[in-house]
């Protein structure tokens, strides 16, 4: 396993860039920790997939440089670096057994005997392919078969990091929450450097450590699924965080007092005057509340979603929509209500960027 360092990195496919516009990519600088689990997370189009070619060597990146443990492997191949790579759909070899298929990667590097038995069989039962283990992959479904690829991916023990493309995209849904554990338990008893691409957050959140989020080529926020959650960096970050996303309403902030729709909120920060930028508050729908004693600022509700576990109202302030989350104790009749913020939980944007504002 290795640390890997993405130094001042851009890509771009096409020749020549001229301007930041060119770059799928745009420049970089970040660091994967030996042994990590981490996730890209993002829409399609925001440059994850770019970023892992780039670190597995299927790419060379058009400017910046790839390390591995402080050494340049900017020009080397993914054989050369000593990566596993796990892609989106299923890349097996149909007329091997499955057997075949995970011992593949280490017959190549002349590990035999009861070393690749037990691996291989170790692998096969932690993605409950054992019984299928000497049947030809042809005759297996497209998940069966991703989940070889998985295995191919996971049974050598000696990679520098282990690379997954959106791996269980065609897996059945039942078994995608299983496989994510899977993989999680795995990490911890190997302590791969382990890289996940994925643009479904739960996925990122329930496997990775640190989640790297991503949007148009950057990177906007990197941290803890719990750091994502209570403090997104970006309002992206809050908009793709979360079920539902936070509510970002346009302000206008000084002082201590955000006004929005023309009712004054309390924030837990002073600001200053922000000129010149597009101001907006943030906050998440698990931090608003209707206010049972009526006070607070007037709504309209449109519609009630029931879950489960809570509700989730959709209310008008004015021409501004917001979610609210609302508990099983709660009662809501008519169309009219009030709402209240957790001022502790919220945050100021300019131009999309979290402002810190002062104690």
């Amino acid at each position: 396993m290795a640390r890997i360092d993405l130094a001042d990195i851009a890509h771009a496919y096409g020749p020549k860039p001229q301007s930041e516009a060119d770059y799928a990519l745009k420049r970089i600088d970040l660091t994967f920790k030996q042994g990590g689990a981490y996730a890209l997370l993002g829409p399609s189009g925001c440059g994850k997939t770019t970023m892992l070619n780039l670190m597995s060597g299927l790419l060379v990146p058009t400017e910046g440089s790839v390390l591995f443990d402080g050494i340049d492997v900017t020009e080397q191949t993914s054989e050369q670096r000593n990566i596993a790579q796990v892609f989106q759909f299923p890349v097996v070899y149909d007329t091997m057994t499955v057997y075949e298929n995970l011992a593949f990667p280490l017959r190549n590097r002349r590990v035999d005997g009861a070393v690749l038995d037990a691996r291989v069989r170790q692998i096969a039962d932690m993605l409950d392919l054992t019984r299928a283990l000497e049947q030809k992959a042809r005759r297996l479904t497209a998940d069966a078969k991703q989940k070889i690829s998985l295995g191919r991916g996971l049974v050598r023990s000696d990679v520098s990091a282990m690379l997954f493309d959106e791996p269980l995209t065609v897996i059945d849904p039942q078994l995608k929450w299983q496989l994510r554990s899977q993989l999680k338990t795995l990490h911890r008893q190997v302590g791969n450097t382990m890289i996940y691409v994925t643009h479904d957050q739960t996925e990122a959140l329930t496997f990775a450590d640190t989640v790297i989020v991503m949007y148009d080529g950057r990177v906007v926020q990197v941290g803890t699924p719990e750091e994502l959650f209570e403090r997104p960096n970006h309002t992206f970050v809050g908009y793709f965080i979360g079920s539902p996303g936070m509510n970002v309403l346009p302000a206008n902030v000084e002082g201590r007092t955000a006004t929005v729709a023309g009712h004054p909120i309390s924030l837990p920060r002073v600001y200053e005057r922000l000129a010149n930028a597009r101001v907006e508050l943030g906050v998440r729908p698990e931090f608003v509340k209707i206010a049972t004693d009526g006070k607070g600022l007037p709504v309209r509700i449109s519609r009630v979603d029931d879950v489960g576990r809570f509700k989730i109202a959709r209310v008008r302030l004015v021409n501004h929509t917001l979610n609210v989350m609302v508990g099983e104790d709660v009662q809501l009749s008519g169309d009219s209500a009030a709402i209240e913020f957790d001022p502790s939980h919220l945050h100021i944007y300019a131009d999309g960027e979290l402002v810190e504002g002062r104690a």
